[in-house]
């Protein structure tokens, strides 16, 4: 195992060990096809802040005797780098929050083809650094948030973009860019603290802040169809997507939540590369 995964590989070992957690919250949209609920939950003690948030149900769950609306206990396991949802107890229905449409005109999610709005945000020194700073060359963007603690979810997004920086690493024209939405928390000192010892063993990947940028990070997430909302109250829920864009900032190709594969993105890129140099 080469050194430069030592800091996230910590990150899992930490998470190695079976534990937990009495959860208790509402059901804002049951997916079948995924097997997974999506929950407005109450904040879990010493783990998690109240958040919206998909879970994975555990193999013995009869999906079909819950709908949207819910309210709901039951345990949610951290089992290595699995996360998943069991023992549901019907509480009767609960509240589905309200919250306003996150997108305007303003935000309308590009087509592959069209070409990102230049946007500003902070690197981890508390410097402005663009977008358009990197043009010329071909780039990864993902978006996270370090108060997300379920392995397969933003941690998850960090290690696959750390194998990629990590398969090209001599690709000068080539860069990997993390983006945390929680412009309120996730300040370039916050992020330096998390993941400076990331960026030192793997100098393709850039780790940017939202803070003081709201209006920037609504452009790029939005022109990316990446949702989030809750953070002023601190009750964060997000979607997931990351999206490759060309030396021009046209976008390339998207990779939908957390359940694709670092090596298919990988064979996806040096084709892409490929093509471009011909």
């Amino acid at each position: 195992m080469r050194i430069a995964f030592l800091p996230i590989i910590l990150l899992f070992i930490a998470c190695s060990g079976k534990e937990s957690y009495s959860v208790t919250g509402t059901i804002i949209e049951v997916r079948n096809e995924s097997n997974e609920f999506l929950i407005h939950h109450d904040e879990i003690p010493g783990f998690m802040m109240a958040m919206t948030m998909p879970f994975k149900l555990a193999d013995s769950t009869d999906i079909s005797q819950f709908q949207t609306g819910d309210s709901l206990k039951f345990r949610l396991v951290m089992e290595g780098k699995r996360a998943f949802a069991k023992d549901f107890i019907l509480l009767g229905k609960g509240t589905i929050p309200e919250r306003e449409d996150m997108w305007s005109d303003e935000f309308t999610p590009l087509e592959i083809g069209e070409v990102f709005d230049d946007v500003t945000f902070l690197d981890l020194d508390s410097n402005e650094v663009s977008l358009s700073d990197s043009d010329g060359k071909f780039r990864l963007i993902s978006y996270i948030f370090t108060r997300c603690p379920m392995p397969e979810m933003c941690p998850a997004v960090v290690v696959k973009n750390q194998y990629l920086a990590q398969e090209f690493k001599e690709r000068e024209d080539m860069s990997f860019i993390l983006v945390s939405f929680d412009y309120k928390y996730d300040t370039p000192r916050l992020l330096k603290q998390t993941y400076g010892s990331l960026i030192e063993h793997n100098p393709g990947i850039e780790v940017w802040s939202s803070t003081d940028h709201v209006s920037d990070i609504f452009t790029l997430a939005g022109q990316s169809f990446v949702s989030f909302w809750g953070v002023d109250e601190n009750d964060i829920g997000h979607t997931l997507r990351s999206v490759l864009l060309d030396p021009e900032r046209r976008l390339l190709k998207v990779y939908e939540g957390t359940i694709w594969r670092p090596e298919v993105a990988a064979k996806d890129i040096r084709n892409i590369l490929q093509a471009y140099s011909l």
